[in-house]
């Protein structure tokens, strides 16, 4: 009798967490890969662009790459992976 109450527990958290369930975006990334390392890298260049060179017309397209590069990565990304587990489920 005690195996089935144990076996009934371990039946039910499948059911409140299916296991098609995905982890969070960012938990399966590196730390190379993080939020916080994506922004410091991209204000890294262009600041570090600006104060070595000083010259707008460098440090403005990085900046725009550094822009499209966020846009990319910080919102498109994991919004494309929450979209697809939406639709798996």
């Amino acid at each position: 009798m005690n195996s089935k109450p144990s076996a009934e527990p371990s039946e039910q958290s499948p059911s409140e967490q299916p296991p098609s369930e995905q982890p969070p975006f960012w938990s399966l990334k590196p730390w190379w890969c993080q939020p916080w390392s994506i922004v410091s890298t991209g204000l890294l260049v262009v600041g570090g662009s600006w104060a070595l060179l000083q010259r707008l017309w460098i440090s403005l397209p990085l900046a725009f790459g550094v822009l499209v590069w966020w846009l990319l990565f910080l919102v498109l990304v994991p919004t494309a992976y929450r979209s697809a587990a939406a639709e798996r489920d």
